[in-house]
């Protein structure tokens, strides 16, 4: 198991990319602790695992620096240091353009994708960089490269804040041997695509990426070698135009 030893702390690891990531490392021999707002997804994601490694959870709002505080803390106190990072808490709305959307919803889609990725850095990273060794792994967004009407005007500004967030941390904690990768998903079948303004027909998502193929890219990150570092990579299903 090649994770075995290590602590993993997964943002939005009861559902979706998250989860995929989750089993993908687990299966490894990693402990992962999982969080997100709502309890009941995460005690579901625990409970059914049944492989190697193992998965806890803690609820945590990555929208509230209080919460994430008390997360990580108690991450701390129970665990350790986290040896990654992965940074999948997101969200969307139905209402994408700037004629329809609220301001509250984009104060609450800024918050969640892109603060909430900084709280939960700024937690980890220092004493990462004191113990000389730490992954991050930021989920992005292909809307997060190309701003598109698919993603809408908040999600796909909250999505380069992350993009540029990664990167610019990244090029800060080289020197301390801490790795910072964005990942870039084109569509993925996940539980987001509820949100979207119109219905995702069932063949337009046998066409997407599943949570498994996001886990099978993160487990290769958190496996290269010490001096080999992937600040940013895109995925995307094979018959999905980059836009």
């Amino acid at each position: 198991m090649k994770l075995d030893g290590k602590l993993a702390v997964v943002t939005g690891g009861g559902t979706g990319i998250g989860l995929g990531i989750v089993h993908a490392f687990a299966a490894e021999g990693c402990k992962v602790i999982i969080c997100g707002r709502r309890e009941e997804p995460l005690k579901e994601a625990a409970d059914a695992w049944s492989g190697n490694g193992e998965i806890l959870y803690h609820t945590c709002d990555v929208s509230c620096k209080e919460s994430v505080k008390e997360f990580f803390d108690w991450v701390k106190e129970t665990s350790g240091i986290p040896d990654i990072l992965v940074n999948s808490a997101g969200t969307n709305i139905p209402n994408r353009t700037i004629a329809e959307m609220g301001q509250d919803q984009w104060d609450q889609v800024m918050a969640i994708n892109a603060s909430g990725s900084y709280y939960c850095m700024y937690e980890v990273l220092s004493e990462m960089r004191e113990r000389k060794d730490g992954l991050i792994i930021n989920i992005s967004s292909t809307s997060g490269i190309r701003a598109s009407a698919l993603g809408g005007i908040a999600y796909s500004a909250s999505k380069f804040a992350v993009a540029a967030l990664g990167i610019s941390a990244a090029n800060e904690v080289a020197a301390d041997n801490v790795k910072i990768t964005n990942i870039y998903p084109g569509e993925v079948d996940t539980p987001i695509l509820e949100k979207r303004p119109a219905t995702v027909t069932e063949e337009h998502r046998a066409r997407m990426l599943k949570p498994e193929s996001l886990g099978h890219l993160a487990l290769s990150i958190a496996l290269l070698p010490q001096g080999a570092h992937v600040p940013e990579v895109t995925i995307k299903p094979l018959l999905q135009e980059f836009m």
